[in-house]
């Protein structure tokens, strides 16, 4: 029997720029550090158990988001395991959906699935495009892709995964993602946890309740090296186009 289920929920629906790739990683992350994982992915019209360990959820675009959550509604599956206090990555529209509310397809706000206490609406300026660096108290830092137009208010029993080095993350408040509970979320591709083996372990360590021994990939690392010095450059070039981004430089 393995030690961990993780459960992949609608990869076809909800597993937009590569972010199916997290389950690989986790497994990964996993196994490195003696853990065995058994991954399961469920498909639209199967049930969704309330056994697994950490449920992922990626990303979609509009239509595919609002398909998925009107699917996730008629399961009672997700709603046992995290009342149960089972692990829970989403992301993106994930995101968006385990929140009270996020904009649609068409425009107009829907009722999320409320596990989360955040807001999702829209940006009011350009879609939000590039790389991104965060600054998490409980996982260092944290790089990634985001491609999104949401804007999302953290309500006050909902913290930030980080704040925000490089990239715009929620919107304005220059904060990203939301922790709440056994929940964490973000809108971070890469996918995140391929960019970020901390956050595997932030995970792992939540689901297993033990303290994980210091583990470094020296190719992720320098992968992540490059990046940081890529990032911080280019921000300062933006930062030199538009002063509003000099308040995103935050120089170590």
């Amino acid at each position: 029997m393995p030690d961990i289920e993780v459960a992949v929920l609608y990869p076809e629906l909800l597993g937009l720029y590569a972010d199916r790739g997290n389950a690989l990683a986790f497994r990964h992350r996993a196994a490195r550090h003696g853990f065995d994982v058994h991954t399961v992915e469920i498909h639209p019209g199967e049930a969704i158990p309330s056994s697994a360990d950490l449920y992922l959820l990626g990303g979609a675009e509009d239509a595919a988001q609002t398909v998925s959550l009107s699917l996730l509604r008629d399961q009672p599956g997700l709603t046992q395991a995290v009342e149960r206090g089972a692990q829970v990555l989403a992301v993106c529209a994930g995101f968006q959906i385990l929140g009270r509310s996020f904009v649609g397809h068409d425009g107009q706000p829907l009722a999320g699935l409320g596990f989360l206490d955040v807001v999702s609406g829209r940006l009011e300026h350009a879609r939000a495009v590039g790389e991104i660096m965060v600054d998490s108290p409980d996982a260092g830092e944290i790089q990634g892709f985001e491609n999104h137009r949401g804007e999302t208010k953290l309500g006050p029993a909902a913290k930030p995964l980080g704040t925000v080095r490089v990239g715009i993350g929620n919107g304005p408040d220059g904060v990203e993602g939301a922790i709440q509970d056994n929940i964490v979320a973000t809108y971070l591709h890469g996918p995140v946890l391929a960019r970020n083996p901390a956050l595997s372990d932030l995970l792992l360590t939540r689901i297993t309740g033990k303290t994980l021994e210091p583990l470094v990939d020296p190719l992720i690392e320098k992968f992540r090296a490059e990046r940081r010095r890529e990032n911080l450059r280019e921000a300062r070039r933006e930062a030199r186009r538009d002063g509003s981004w000099l308040r995103r430089l935050r120089r170590r």
